[in-house]
């Protein structure tokens, strides 16, 4: 498994754009007036990794498998969305199947490019998005529990969908006290409950220190993910070739794109580790989320691994490296036979032994 992240914002924030830039795509049109976006635009990107580049190499594998992340743009939201306005609600459903919600905000100041409330206020914008999608969580939760419907629910589960449409309608965070009340509320696709990352879109001047609105925004939501990101920049990049790219960064002093500093915030976001597996055939890279014992690891393999799993046999990626293969880890006393109650560590190296 990757990850899949909904980018959404106001209209004329740079979503098209940074959709662009980030999935090196031209799919997403990229105009001066609201709701260029109809349909959804989903774009899947490998994350690339630089331990897999190695591991397949070693192996001489004839394949080698990035894990990816999913990105979807979809319209531009307005005050009343919930309701209808704009383009409606309908383009809220669009992002209900993701793992976390980029918020993208305007912080940059530009003539040529309007605002759909003539100001550039992050913090207002990002309001507006809360809401429509606070509200748009209350219609869901209220039309589950219609008295036609709530004979397809149990009480524990109108119990849940009435605490959480409190909280909702007193405009608290909902809360989740348990795995079973976070998979209930997954299944029913509520936005409000997603993870979130805010993305404050910046010109070039303002990538490296920021600015007035992008410190606003931090100050606002100071417990919140919050990545400065100047989506031309991005588009720019991603335009060019590896060499050339090197370049254009060191001149403009910016160490990791975009795209690698979305993917590094979105795993610790939602507790991701990686994998590895490596041999003649492949060399793959898997996701799994942190703290994952071996024999689920296993089933993102195989569905039936997990039930057949025997053992798993480990060593650490940067040993692999060290010594070239898994044998030769065995030779020099790095590897390890984990059992059943192993949890998987971000960078290990793993063959499952199961039962045929």
């Amino acid at each position: 498994m990757g990850f899949k992240c909904g980018i959404v914002g106001l209209p004329n924030v740079g979503k098209s754009t940074l959709f662009n830039a980030l999935t090196a795509s031209k799919n997403a049109e990229a105009a001066n007036f609201p709701f260029c976006t109809i349909d959804p635009n989903i774009g899947i990107v490998d994350v690339i990794d630089e331990r897999l580049d190695q591991l397949s190499k070693l192996s001489n594998s004839r394949k080698k498998i990035y894990t990816n992340i999913t990105f979807v743009d979809i319209a531009g939201l307005v005050k009343g969305a919930s309701k209808g306005e704009g383009l409606g609600n309908k383009f809220l459903s669009h992002i209900r199947e993701v793992d976390a919600i980029i918020h993208l905000v305007r912080c940059f100041e530009s003539d040529k490019i309007t605002h759909v409330n003539s100001e550039i206020n992050p913090v207002n914008d990002l309001e507006t998005i809360k809401t429509e999608i606070i509200l748009s969580d209350i219609d869901i939760i209220q039309k589950k529990l219609e008295k036609g419907k709530k004979k397809l629910l149990s009480e524990k589960e109108i119990s849940i969908l009435k605490k959480k449409l409190e909280q909702l309608n007193q405009n608290k965070d909902v809360t989740i006290e348990n795995d079973e009340e976070s998979k209930f509320l997954s299944i029913i696709g509520l936005l409000s409950i997603k993870p979130k990352i805010i993305v404050c879109n910046v010109d070039e001047k303002s990538l490296a220190t920021g600015n007035k609105y992008t410190e606003s925004i931090k100050s606002k939501y100071s417990d919140e993910k919050v990545v400065n990101i100047c989506a031309d920049i991005e588009d720019q990049i991603m335009s060019l070739d590896k060499s050339e790219k090197e370049v254009f960064m060191r001149e403009i002093g910016l160490n990791k794109t975009g795209l690698n500093r979305l993917i590094k915030e979105g795993y610790e976001l939602l507790t991701l580790d990686t994998f590895f597996t490596s041999g003649p055939e492949e060399s793959r890279a898997w996701t799994v989320k942190r703290n994952t014992l071996a024999p689920k690891a296993a089933s993102v393999i195989h569905t039936d691994f997990e039930k057949n799993f025997i053992r798993a046999e480990a060593v650490t990626c940067e040993d692999f490296i060290k010594f070239g293969s898994a044998e030769k880890c065995k030779e020099n006393g790095r590897l390890r036979i984990e059992g059943k109650d192993y949890v998987v560590k971000d960078g290990d190296v793993l063959y499952f032994r199961v039962n045929p």
